[in-house]
């Protein structure tokens, strides 16, 4: 009677075990996003009279009409930082935006942009005119230090 006992348990056991294995399509019930993209594109020897543009791209299609495109631009001494304004809408997942910036100097740019649930805040540096010894270090110092370890997995 034991034995019955044993065995039947361990069966039953196994069964409602094996009631509890994951569906094949699992993953497809979940919700997968797909993330935002911008590749900000600077005007070679920045003046300000040519726009900066920025291509917003999701799931590798462009978006044409994106919940909001804002730029936000200010000098790495701090000396000058403007408040978020919107991009142009220049079509086919292109917005524009344009600053005068008379100064020399270290800027960055950070790109707010939202779609469909996803937002992105990217950052770029770039330059105005001459840079100084002291914008030059500070952009050294941003530069991902090289790995000493080259571990290679087999």
């Amino acid at each position: 009677m034991k034995t019955i006992l044993k065995y039947g348990s361990i069966l039953i056991f196994c069964t409602l075990l094996g009631a509890c294995a994951p569906k094949e399509d699992a993953a497809e019930l979940y919700h997968r996003e797909a993330p935002l993209q911008a590749d900000i594109t600077m005007p070679d020897n920045f003046s300000g009279h040519d726009p900066i543009k920025i291509q917003i791209t999701q799931d590798n299609k462009k978006v044409a009409d994106a919940d909001y495109v804002h730029v936000e631009i200010w000098k790495g001494d701090g000396s000058f930082h403007d408040d978020m304004e919107e991009a142009d809408n220049a079509g086919d997942g292109v917005y524009t935006f344009h600053k005068n910036l008379s100064e020399d100097g270290l800027y960055y740019i950070k790109v707010h942009a939202a779609n469909n649930g996803s937002a992105i805040m990217p950052t770029l540096p770039f330059a105005v005119g001459k840079l100084s010894k002291a914008d030059v270090e500070a952009l050294n110092d941003q530069a991902p230090a090289e790995s000493e370890e080259h571990s290679q997995h087999h």
